[in-house]
């Protein structure tokens, strides 16, 4: 390990070439430096048959836990971020995301800038921003069956196409609507531009703290997107009506069956997620940068009316 110890953990799409590249180029970068790195072991061979000096690094939840990091470098798309946030979940680890994906919400730099992010990763020169995420928990009558996370999204789905998904929403325990859909989105800030943003969810700012729901191709008159404060009760459940049945996914990445009388319930969670910005420009620049939005023709503020009264 490095003179002082210090830890960073590197995730990377191995299965991607250019991922691949930028992970290795990532872990010497930092191995050079003297620092420790610590990967996961799904990814350790990939990296060390892409560089061989690479054996000398550490592999996560065997050489080091996540309370041993100050530092995890991800490099891919937001898939690999939701992973990496899944590996530490529950610590004060922040997430520094390289974009090599497409649009990459979640990450704060792109691939051409790989060895200025490194650089100030080493000398820490970043801040730290959390993120809401949602606890989920799923019963079947007064038995809870399956409790879970989600840093963008808690989707409810019907688990086959050519039948539809008869359910109830609820929030704070009171019922609201009922229709048959494909599925209910129930997201974060985080998550309004991924999923949720996509079925037509609004955009939330993430200095924001709320949850969002979002029916799917719903057949009601009343089907509109909800946003409701961040203590707040959110829940889906899926009606015995048509015998159809569904299916749960959260982030994209762990799923649970819901059979009819499945009840998923959706709450702020404790635990946030951290992600360490290098620039802590406004959101809205944000959306325009990775949306391409058209902003020709703006003139910006007159006198001091950006001024708070």
């Amino acid at each position: 390990m490095g003179s002082d110890d210090r830890r960073i953990l590197v995730v990377a799409h191995t299965g991607r070439e250019d991922s691949l590249r930028a992970g290795a180029e990532t872990c010497r970068r930092l191995l050079d430096a003297g620092v420790g790195v610590v990967v996961p072991e799904s990814d350790r061979d990939d990296l060390v048959a892409a560089d061989p000096a690479l054996s000398a690094t550490a592999v996560f939840g065997r050489d080091a836990s996540a309370g041993d990091l100050e530092l995890a470098i991800v490099l891919g798309g937001d898939g690999t971020i939701l992973r990496a946030a899944e590996l530490t979940r529950g610590s004060s680890v922040p997430l520094l995301g390289v974009n090599l994906g497409h649009v990459g919400f979640l990450a704060e730099s792109e691939r051409d800038d790989l060895e200025a992010t490194l650089a100030r990763a080493l000398d820490r020169d970043y801040l730290v921003e959390e993120r809401m995420t949602l606890w989920v928990r799923v019963k079947v009558d007064a038995e809870v069956v399956y409790e879970t996370w989600a840093l963008n999204e808690a989707t409810v789905e019907k688990a086959s196409r050519e039948r539809m998904l008869e359910v109830v929403i609820e929030v704070d325990g009171r019922p609201l609507s009922s229709f048959g859909c494909d599925g209910v989105v129930m997201a974060t800030p985080t998550g309004s531009t991924a999923y949720s943003f996509s079925a037509g969810g609004p955009v939330v700012w993430p200095s924001l703290e709320a949850m969002v729901l979002v029916p799917l191709s719903a057949h009601a008159l009343f089907a509109r997107p909800l946003v409701v404060g961040p203590d707040s009760s959110l829940a889906v459940e899926v009606v015995h009506r048509n015998q159809g049945t569904g299916v749960l996914w959260c982030d994209g990445r762990r799923t649970h069956d819901l059979p009819p009388g499945a009840r998923v319930v959706v709450r702020r969670s404790p635990t946030p997620v951290r992600l360490a910005r290098l620039r802590p420009g406004p959101f809205t620049d944000r959306l325009v940068g990775k949306f391409s939005l058209p902003v020709a023709g703006w003139r910006g503020p007159v006198g001091d009316e950006g001024m708070r009264p």
